[in-house]
């Protein structure tokens, strides 16, 4: 596991699971106890090698999570929110990335190129623990699809713009006909080997009630789809994205059997549960070692360009749709902008820099300190700020 070694792996699983018994009492989310725990881990006087590299991330960790909450998305009300989902997601991620790269670049001084990269991968979105909130209390089912559909379509935009933006530092031609070719192919690749990868493993699921070799064959979806993308440069995100909607709504139609589904759900939340807590505690140990201290002002302003690129990506699309059927409650996009929280794709981006942009150290330090913002004070203020709106419909406490 990319020098994670079976110690190091032991003792991050023993403190994840102390972690989200000790976070369950105290009513707080599991996220925020994770990263707090990796910086404990990290300040230890024996210190824990704890490597998060861009291809920990994007090989091991991103396809179970990406595949996970696709299994979870209902495919009738996902179609009926579809036209809003990509205005939020292409649109959005515009308006957002080019607000937080402006902004860089006019207030901070960053190069253009290292201002766009910081802005596109700072647009990526990973509200984990406010999902998991969301199914520790009574959230209309419409909130909760909006929250996680957007976030999932948001990852795969923002790391197809970061895979152009590596084409554009590389020398590639930039012009709007080979930038749209791009990301056309890119897109729809995607979601072709994601399809190419899934369908025959369904076919052949469809030939076994074995629980064990159900959830094989989705594990294959899962990573399979998103490797199989990325080697031919298509998008990895949204081949997983694809495979996940496949199982999770084709699959249930007598591919996997009706005593297989629960076995199959279970083993994807336990997968989502062990990466998840790898990421946040991984997160927690990079954030120790980083030395904000030269950089707290750049990294203050990071902080509210993201929260105002953020809105720019939610309020504006919401107005767009304020007289149709698919209108978007005011409460609703509140918590669609204080609860983009960003994470694990944001990092592994970031990590992912090509070493020729010269702000390359400065903006892995300052995404890490958006990350720990909106983890801790985003994450933190979710539950009270839903109690404020009236979106709880009468809060069932968790076992």
């Amino acid at each position: 596991m990319h020098h994670l070694d079976a110690w190091t792996l032991g003792l991050l699983l023993f403190v994840a699971s102390l972690v989200a018994m000790i976070t369950r009492r105290l009513k707080l989310p599991y996220s925020v106890g994770l990263v707090a725990a990796g910086i404990a881990l990290a300040l230890l006087p024996f210190g824990v090698e704890m490597p998060l590299t861009p291809e920990l991330v994007f090989t091991v960790f991103l396809p179970p999570l990406v595949f996970e909450a696709a299994i979870q998305i209902r495919w009738s009300p996902f179609r009926r929110e579809l036209p809003l989902l990509l205005l939020l997601v292409t649109l959005g991620v515009l308006l957002a990335a080019g607000i937080v790269a402006a902004g860089m670049h006019y207030l901070v001084g960053w190069s253009w190129l290292g201002a766009a990269f910081f802005g596109i991968l700072i647009a990526a979105t990973d509200p984990v623990s406010v999902i998991a909130m969301f199914k520790q209390i009574d959230v209309d089912d419409r909130l909760h699809m909006l929250v996680e559909s957007e976030s999932l379509l948001n990852d795969g935009v923002a790391a197809v713009g970061f895979a152009i933006l590596v084409g554009i530092a590389a020398g590639g031609a930039v012009t709007p006909v080979s930038i749209g070719g791009e990301l056309l192919l890119t897109v729809l690749g995607g979601i072709l080997a994601g399809a190419a990868v899934a369908g025959p493993l369904l076919l052949i699921a469809g030939r076994t009630t074995d629980h064990l070799v159900e959830i094989t064959l989705t594990t294959l979806a899962a990573w399979g789809s998103f490797l199989l993308a990325e080697h031919f440069h298509v998008s990895g995100v949204l081949a997983a994205l694809t495979a996940g909607l496949l199982v999770g709504n084709v699959g249930w139609m007598g591919s996997i059997s009706d005593s297989g589904r629960p076995a199959v759900l279970s083993f994807w939340e336990y997968a989502a549960f062990l990466v998840n807590s790898l990421i946040f505690i991984l997160i927690g140990g990079r954030e120790a070692n980083i030395s904000l201290g030269p950089l707290l002002s750049v990294a203050a302003i990071a902080v509210l360009l993201s929260l105002i690129g953020r809105a720019a990506s939610v309020y504006p699309v919401a107005l767009m749709f304020g007289r149709s059927s698919l209108r978007i409650p005011a409460a609703y996009q509140h918590v669609l902008w204080w609860g983009g929280l960003r994470g694990a794709l944001a990092l592994a981006l970031a990590l992912a820099l090509p070493a020729n942009i010269p702000e390359r150290g400065d903006i892995i330090s300052v995404a890490f300190a958006v990350v720990a913002f909106s983890i801790f004070v985003q994450g933190l203020t979710m539950e009270p700020l839903m109690r404020r709106l009236g979106l709880i419909r009468g809060s069932t406490e968790p076992a």
